[in-house]
């Protein structure tokens, strides 16, 4: 009867972690449906501009506009890490993680072992694994909950302050690791650089360069436009891991939800098999004590 006590226990505590991941999962569902519309609605835009803000820069003489094209000697560096604030999201957080180590150790090592590497981070998951691991590279903490609110003019702040510290020097390259959003059970780690700007290059790229015209004024339209369009660009890195983080939970929280029904109709089989065992022991002795007696 002990065995049937623990087993009875066991699918309790299965079908409570069951109402649970179910629970998880129709949250992320919700949270997705609108993460989804947000990144959906913004990638072509955001795309767009950015190819656009590449062709101006590869065409523009050396100038105050161009400073965000002008690429220099790396000897400050800095790595935005945007990552989810909670767990429960697969592998998720992990591969972006192990995305931006694998590019701080090819690309920043040098930087990193002169003390020169900056993280930045969005995110707190990103924080918790690599402090305790990176003592020797300098941390911005100041945007870990960036998430609480997504409004363009919030994200904003972050890619403005990104930007001035590399117009003034204090780093010399900014590359982003994030996820970018597929569909609810496909995200993809990406390793991109957003600072300086990427020109388009004529051999390897399929766009090809384009002189614009400028109307009414050159050096005041770009003064405006090419800063809002790399904040554009920053926008949809973190709106698109904020989608993927809500897939990557939902997909997750599902397959946990299966895995405790199989764990249950197993434990549910344990059960009958051992009531039936008791059942027939229980059996086996009434009719051993009838014959016991038949004998007397």
């Amino acid at each position: 009867m002990a065995n049937l006590k623990e087993v009875r226990d066991r699918i309790k505590t299965v079908q409570n972690t069951q109402q649970i991941t179910k629970a998880m999962k129709m949250v992320s569902a919700a949270k997705l449906r609108r993460a989804q519309t947000a990144i959906v609605q913004m990638r072509p835009y955001a795309n767009k501009l950015n190819q656009m803000l590449r062709n101006i820069l590869a065409n523009l003489e050396s100038g105050a506009s161009n400073v965000f094209g002008q690429e220099r000697p790396v000897q400050e560096a800095c790595v935005v890490v945007v990552t989810s604030s909670r767990g429960l999201a697969g592998a998720f957080n992990t591969n972006i993680i192990k995305a931006a180590i694998e590019t701080i150790n090819t690309n920043f090592a040098e930087q990193r072992k002169s003390g020169n590497l900056t993280l930045v981070f969005i995110g707190k998951k990103g924080y918790d694994f690599f402090r305790k691991r990176y003592t020797d590279v300098k941390m911005v903490t100041d945007y870990i909950n960036l998430f609480d609110d997504l409004s363009f003019e919030n994200v904003a702040t972050v890619s403005q302050k990104l930007m001035d510290s590399f117009e003034h020097g204090t780093y010399d390259r900014i590359d982003v690791a994030y996820g970018q959003f597929k569909n609810a059970a496909t995200q993809f780690t990406i390793f991109e650089q957003f600072l300086p700007v990427p020109k388009v290059e004529a051999d390897n790229d399929k766009t090809l360069k384009a002189n614009y015209i400028f109307e009414p004024n050159k050096e005041e339209l770009l003064e405006y436009l090419v800063p809002t369009i790399i904040q554009t660009t920053f926008h949809k890195y973190v709106l698109d891991t904020h989608a993927s983080e809500h897939g990557a939970r939902m997909t997750a929280m599902d397959k946990a939800t299966e895995n405790a029904e199989e764990l249950l109709r197993d434990l549910k089989i344990s059960y009958n098999k051992a009531r039936q065992e008791a059942i027939t022991n229980e059996i086996l002795e009434i009719v051993g004590g009838a014959a016991a007696l038949e004998s007397n």
